[in-house]
């Protein structure tokens, strides 16, 4: 199974669209933005008026079934924003309009045709004519077609990184997906389709803001930077890996999976075990999506309770280091909550956590990402300097340990008692300044 040759080649936008193109059930939801859309739509029709001959948009990597049907493992957004467009310049026979999207994708697919069918009523008749055809006929992408679903991933992954640079997420959602060759295809796609539900504004949030860095600082690593250099961390224990530690993992996860799955006994029944913990390597494949979709909840539910607990004034966010200090609390608190569960998430702890956390706020005027950084592995000389939070919690057998930590009050100019008054007032009334 290889590179189809035959079928390797420039082709016309026209020859393209008339293939029998699917989007399989790993695809991400279509998100072109409306700015992304009108773009196209200027380049192509500048390249109309100046009579360039052939206009070249890129390539499309197809995964070719035995049934020949092609699944589109890269190139979607491009192809459905293509389809939208000639489908506003008259062409309603557009295969790729007729498949069937998910709810985000049909109100991003609505979005663009309103936005592009406006650019398109801006051209005379004759005009939609003449560049609808030169959409069809001029307009080419370099086709490659492979037989192996696997090796149209290898090519998807090679081709993003000699370009603009891949999310992160997507090329691990690629790399695990070939971890997944030998799973029940429903269960497949399910996970998958779970995993492109998400927000991938928030799937992004969630590595770079929460699961990169925690599971960085508490080994007193740096946790700034991630980037798609930087994926090995989440990449973990492969399949053929039969090394001990990895044998270890493995078994222990399917133990999981097991306990949780059995229902026959009324002890397992009642005890639902957590799947996963920060400080553990993630078995590649369908773990890593339920690994993704556990923790995107876990900080939902974070959040939620951060907002009972607290009013507005006591966690601001007018300004970035304002930002930046809250995600810090709720890294602690999504931390603890892995190791402890959320039972454990008291008044005491809220109110420790909080202490530590705004601490540096009351501390700092300006508060950057190299702040946070620097404060997190307890390396900061403003305040709580040598408590590492991290590393603490990760080393506690019981969640009261955390009571034992004295935080001392940092040196706070009267400006910021004034500017976080909210703040200031309550670390005062919890820790007896």
């Amino acid at each position: 199974m290889a590179l189809i040759q035959d079928e390797l080649k420039i082709t016309k936008l026209k020859d393209l669209l008339n293939i029998n193109m699917e989007l399989p059930s790993y695809q991400r939801p279509y998100s072109w933005s409306v700015m992304s859309s009108n773009t196209l739509f200027i380049d192509t029709y500048e390249a109309f008026k100046d009579g360039i001959i052939e206009y070249r948009l890129g390539s499309v990597i197809l995964h070719k079934e035995y049934s020949g049907k092609y699944n589109i493992v890269d190139g979607q957004q491009r192809l459905t924003t293509l389809s939208i467009l000639l489908f506003c310049l008259g062409d309603d026979k557009q295969r790729l309009l007729k498949v069937k999207y998910s709810e985000l994708s049909n109100d991003s697919i609505i979005t663009n045709f309103v936005v592009l069918s406006k650019r398109i009523s801006e051209l005379t008749k004759e005009e939609r004519k003449k560049y609808k055809d030169y959409l069809l006929n001029q307009c080419t992408m370099v086709q490659i077609v492979t037989d192996s679903e696997q090796e149209a991933f290898q090519f998807f992954d090679s081709q993003n990184s000699r370009g603009k640079e891949l999310a992160p997420h997507d090329l691990l959602k690629s790399y695990h997906l070939r971890e997944m060759n030998h799973e029940d295809e429903k269960q497949k796609v399910e996970i998958i389709n779970s995993w492109e539900n998400m927000n991938q504004a928030d799937l992004d949030d969630l590595f770079k803001n929460y699961l990169y860095p925690l599971t960085q600082w508490y080994k007193g690593k740096e946790g700034l930077g991630y980037s798609s250099s930087k994926i090995d961390s989440f990449k973990g224990i492969k399949g053929v890996n039969i090394y001990n530690y990895a044998i270890y993992h493995k078994a222990s996860n399917l133990y999981v999976e097991r306990f949780n799955a059995d229902g026959s006994n009324e002890l397992l029944a009642s005890k639902f075990l957590n799947q996963f913990q920060l400080t553990q390597p993630i078995v590649a494949g369908k773990r890593f999506f339920n690994y993704t979709l556990h923790y995107g909840k876990l900080l939902e539910q974070i959040q939620k309770q951060i907002n009972r607990f607290h009013d507005c004034e006591q966690v601001p966010s007018k300004r970035s280091g304002d930002i930046y200090i809250l995600r810090l609390y709720e890294c602690s608190l999504l931390f603890f909550v892995d190791r402890f569960g959320l039972e454990s998430l008291t008044r005491s702890v809220m109110q420790q956590l909080y202490s530590w956390s705004y601490s540096l706020r009351v501390a700092m005027n300006s508060v950057y990402p190299q702040t946070i950084n620097k404060y997190a592995k307890g390396q900061h000389e403003r305040a709580n300097y040598g408590i590492d939070m991290f590393a603490t919690i990760s080393e506690m057998d019981d969640p009261e340990g955390l009571k034992l930590l004295v935080l001392t009050k940092p040196e706070i100019d009267d400006n910021n008692k004034e500017k976080y008054k909210a703040v200031y007032e309550l670390l005062c009334e919890w820790n007896g300044w």
